[in-house]
């Protein structure tokens, strides 16, 4: 879960990768993963699909007892609120979400209420601001 995700655990990070226009996303799912490599698009074999992932930095230390990386992606199930507007998460969002546009490299990002589905605070409305929902 993202709420579990500690800047100790992403501080080698140097670069995400998006395989989508984060600025079309409410939220996505973060999550790290025990990955063979350092770089480079992981295998995904969870249901639905891969929007990003971290690459690390080449002196990133391997796990001493398994050889592999933690590295944070970035995930979308098939229930989500992009592809069910008015389905489980019309409001609210999965407990590992994290608005995509808070979150960079060794940065874990957080929820806003963009990601929560809720309305614009009255600051946004009055500096005209608005979220795609």
């Amino acid at each position: 879960m993202s709420s579990l995700i500690t800047e100790d655990e992403i501080k080698d990070e140097v670069e995400l990768v998006w395989l989508e226009d984060i600025s079309l996303l409410d939220y996505v799912r973060q999550s790290l993963d025990r990955l063979p490599t350092r770089r480079g698009k992981p295998a995904y074999h969870r249901a639905g699909r891969l929007v990003g992932y971290a690459n690390l930095a080449p002196e990133a230390k391997a796990s001493r007892s398994s050889g592999t990386f933690r590295r944070r992606v970035f995930w979308l199930l098939p229930h989500d609120r992009d592809s069910v507007p008015e389905g489980l998460y019309s409001s609210g969002a999965p407990a590992e979400a994290i608005d995509p546009t808070t979150v960079s490299s060794a940065i874990k990002g957080h929820k806003t209420e963009r990601s929560e589905g809720g309305p614009p605070s009255t600051a946004m409305k009055e500096l005209g601001i608005t979220l795609p929902l």
